[in-house]
């Protein structure tokens, strides 16, 4: 038998199996009480604990799930748009839509046109056009395109 778990390891573990239930039931109806009762929490401290440990509310990281894996199915059926945000979990054509919009930056009919299929594991592909905000900029990064520097 192991060594204890800290109160931080035993937290990310109750906050991992959460997650790691969203990953798997995606595309079903999810609430926060179902997933606060895996991880052991109250309702209210679940989405805080949550978004401490992942910089996201549960409901954005499902969200960003669901539209990667639409971005996915866009990418490599030619399903239509309204059958592939259902089968992501959108009960709705409008809120996947909008959603997909703010999280990738163009429509899903729009990001079906500019990418072609790729054979690349889906976890890669999620992890490239993921956006992301600028890097902060360092002291070599300012030297590397400052062309006036030695």
């Amino acid at each position: 038998m192991g060594r204890p778990l800290s109160a931080q390891e035993d937290t990310n573990r109750r906050m991992l199996r959460a997650r790691d239930e969203m990953d798997r039931r995606y595309a079903e109806p999810l609430d926060v009480p179902t997933l606060a009762a895996i991880a052991h929490l109250s309702v209210s401290q679940f989405g805080r604990v949550f978004k401490d440990v992942y910089g996201e509310t549960p409901h954005r990281y499902l969200q960003r799930r669901r539209v990667e894996r639409a971005m996915t199915l866009l990418r490599q059926t030619d399903r239509p748009v309204t059958d592939v945000a259902w089968d992501v979990g959108f009960a709705s054509l409008g809120t996947f839509s909008r959603t997909f919009s703010n999280i990738v930056g163009s429509s899903p009919t729009e990001f079906r046109s500019e990418h072609e299929p790729v054979h690349v594991p889906s976890c890669f592909i999620a992890a490239w056009t993921r956006r992301r905000e600028a890097a902060p900029r360092t002291a070599v990064s300012e030297k590397r395109d400052d062309p006036d520097a030695g």
